[in-house]
């Protein structure tokens, strides 16, 4: 066995003291201070002007909804359907009908001036669906001033990538009675990262060992988005469109070296290249004092295309293989959805929405391995098909309040045909109900406790359906026709004190009882694929929460923290013991910061930011860590882990009103590490063959410039 320590560790214990510290004292001060705010917050509305804003000098309507006290803004979970994708955002009471342009992406366009308030809601209020949200930000822009426009430069330097240039630019005016916003986000496709990687046999003797590198370069549109809203009659319309496209190139050389200087390289190439529009559009009226509906039409078309070789060269067999492979792969999503609101009786929030979703992946793969005589064809068992899924939802639900009690009940049902043709033919329906509650108590200081239990059906992920080569393992991702929906049963108590305006803590713990849990599934002694592995469970406790430092003599400071624990346990399909679920979070590093797993075991991070409002400067840090991501294939333990993730910023708009923001990410500059444990037979039944150990700087630590302004 191979033994490997962990240079970071003494640092992650030293934040994690540090964390753990920092919140003892907050709470403390929380609750010394909670005496002073009684009065000033609604039951169901945490309202913010846009002066609460001013100490932050935001200039977009994204800076200032990142600064609201216990809130995060959630971008959806990108699964097909609308409700899953609509996020916790409203602008001016009304949802986003966009799905692929992201809240955030839609808030950063909007200039901070055009906004009046924001208004936190926590309840079901004013006809609104929380749609399975337990907070929602409502921003409320104005509509008497005059065309603003609004621009962003960047550009960001790390020592394993080129030079990242980008920029974007928006403007907001009204045309008549219609409000538009327009706008494009461009930048320079760069990445990269440096490391090495080891190969040793199942009795810890190294078999080889080098470097690799990886240098990726394009160029992307993020977006261009046209969005316009205006009244007709009774009729409110919205119209929404966004354009991407982009072209990356990158190259991977990976060599190694054994004991007797015998010397291999791998060389993996690939082009990709990516176009996607979407337009979408709603239509809502009052039908009568206590009757609303809305009509919501969306259309997604994505066109993916992937050129790749593989070139292994041996110091002495010359070259063993050139493999190639050529993808193409077209996604569609037409969505119809109708919601109707009715408040006819007293106390009383029914609603009422109907959606239809038709979604299409059909993808095309040729591969060719010529080892000296010539390409050959390969044949790639389920990578060229096509996959159709139409599937209707529906949702009745009412709102009962109370007093000071909140109750809502609802039940829903979905009913899809997903059909399968190409390599894999093959035909099914899915149906199920989705009943849900939740009660919540309100007091007169703004706290709140809530209760709920709900059903939960996951929508399944079109490309696990089918195959596709992995080069940098040299291994097949197979897809698997017969993956049925995962079903969880969620029931969540939650608690949050608000003390003031500024001060939050919520505390959420959860259980899920988990049926055809989504995971690796064996095919054969050597194959897996995604499939149904049995039934599962889930628990944990999350942490959301802002505490002000004043009261330390750190004037106009703040900490945000927000952690998770969670642990969970499913049978082995491969050995019958119990362990947690897989992780596919896989190499994703710390770009975002953000746990970007449902399995993760631990996550924490905590954001700090002060402000100096006479100098017009602010700056801060934020710290991150979670815990490794495991993958539980039939013959092989696939683990990645990294080290504490730290960026710290200083900005200021002293001059002619531009904000000038320095960044610099990944300060530790990290280590992202795999190890691969690959046995003889099937995994922990048999013994180890060779422990593949790879270690890569992912992004050394960043550096970056951005100029944000508006006139």
């Amino acid at each position: 066995m191979v033994s490997r320590l962990n240079p970071v560790n003494s640092v992650r214990t030293l934040f994690f003291t540090a964390f753990c510290c920092l919140l003892l004292l907050s709470v403390l001060g929380a609750t010394v201070s909670a005496q002073d705010a009684t009065g000033n917050i609604d039951q169901q509305q945490v309202l913010y002007p846009a002066a609460f804003f001013e100490r932050y000098k935001p200039n977009t309507a994204l800076d200032m909804v990142q600064q609201i006290p216990g809130f995060k803004l959630d971008d959806g979970d990108g699964t097909r359907g609308f409700a899953s994708s609509a996020g916790n955002l409203l602008i001016n009471g009304r949802r986003p009908s966009a799905k692929q342009d992201l809240p955030s992406a839609t808030l950063a366009r909007i200039p901070a001036s055009q906004v009046d308030r924001i208004e936190l809601i926590r309840e079901q209020s004013q006809g609104i669906d929380l749609q399975g949200q337990s907070v929602l930000a409502n921003v409320y822009l104005r509509t008497d001033l005059p065309a603003k426009v609004r621009w962003e430069l960047w550009a960001e330097h790390n020592q394993a990538a080129p030079f990242k240039p980008g920029g974007s630019i928006s403007m907001s005016d009204r045309l008549g009675s219609i409000d538009f916003i327009t706008g494009i986000d461009m930048e320079r496709d760069t990445s990269g990262w440096t490391g090495t990687e080891s190969k040793y046999n199942g009795n810890g003797v190294l078999l080889e060992a080098g470097p690799t590198d990886r240098v990726e370069k394009g160029f992307r549109i993020n977006s261009l988005n046209l969005n316009a809203s205006s009244w007709l009659g009774d009729n409110f319309i919205n119209l929404n469109s966004r354009l991407t496209k982009d072209k990356t190139n990158y190259l991977q050389p990976n060599s190694s070296t054994s004991p007797a200087n015998r010397i291999r390289d791998v060389i993996i190439r690939s082009t990709n290249k990516n176009f996607e529009y979407e337009l979408s559009g709603d239509i809502g009226r009052a039908f009568t004092e206590t009757l609303s509906g809305k009509l919501i039409l969306l259309y997604n078309n994505k066109d993916q295309g992937s050129d790749s070789s593989q070139e292994n060269l041996d110091s002495l067999l010359g070259r063993t293989l050139l493999r190639t492979a050529d993808t193409d792969t077209e996604r569609q999503e037409q969505i119809s959805r109708l919601e109707f609101d009715w408040s006819g009786y007293t106390g009383h929030a029914v609603q009422l929405n109907l959606e239809r979703a038709y979604n299409v992946l059909d993808r095309g793969l040729v591969q060719t391995d010529n080892k000296g005589l010539g390409p050959v064809n390969v044949k790639v068992p389920g990578a060229n098909s096509r996959v159709n899924e139409v599937r209707y939802d529906m949702l009745l639900q009412d709102t009962w309040s109370q007093g000071n009690l909140n109750l809502d009940m609802g039940v829903g049902a979905e009913a899809s045909t997903l059909e399968q043709t190409g390599d894999a033919e093959l035909k099914r329906d899915f149906s199920f109900l989705k009943p849900q509650a939740a009660l919540s108590y309100k007091s007169e200081q703004g706290n709140q406790t809530r209760l709920k239990m709900a059903r939960e059906v996951s929508q399944l992920d079109l490309t696990d359906f089918v195959s596709a080569t992995v080069f940098e393992d040299d291994d097949l991702a197979l897809g698997n026709p017969n993956i049925r929906p995962q079903t969880t049963w969620v029931a969540e108590v939650s608690q949050e004190q608000r003390f003031g305006k500024e001060k939050v803590i919520k505390l959420t713990g959860f259980h899920h009882w988990i049926h055809d849990v989504l995971d690796l599934l064996p095919l054969s002694p050597t194959f897996e694929a995604p499939g149904n592995i049995g039934d599962g469970r889930r628990w944990g406790v999350e942490l959301e929460s802002t505490f002000p430092l004043d009261w330390t003599g750190l004037r106009a400071a703040k900490l945000n923290v927000r952690a998770l624990w969670q642990d969970s346990k499913v049978t082995d399909p491969v050995t019958g013991l119990d362990r947690r679920l897989s992780n596919d979070g896989g190499g994703t590093g710390y770009r975002t910061l953000e746990n970007l797993n449902g399995n993760i075991h631990y996550h924490f991070r905590v954001d700090y930011r002060q402000d100096f409002e006479q100098a017009r400067m602010a700056w801060g840090w934020t710290v991150a860590d979670r815990d490794k991501r495991t993958l539980y294939k039939v013959n092989e333990l696939d683990e990645y882990s990294e080290g504490t993730a730290i960026n710290t910023f200083i900005e200021t708009t002293r001059w002619f009103g531009i904000k000038i923001r320095l960044e610099a990410a990944n300060m530790l500059s990290y280590d992202q590490h795999r190890e691969r444990t690959l046995f003889t037979g099937e995994r922990n039944l048999s013994a180890v063959g060779t422990k593949i150990i790879r270690d890569r700087r992912h992004d050394i630590s960043r550096f970056g410039l951005f100029l944000d302004g508006n006139f």
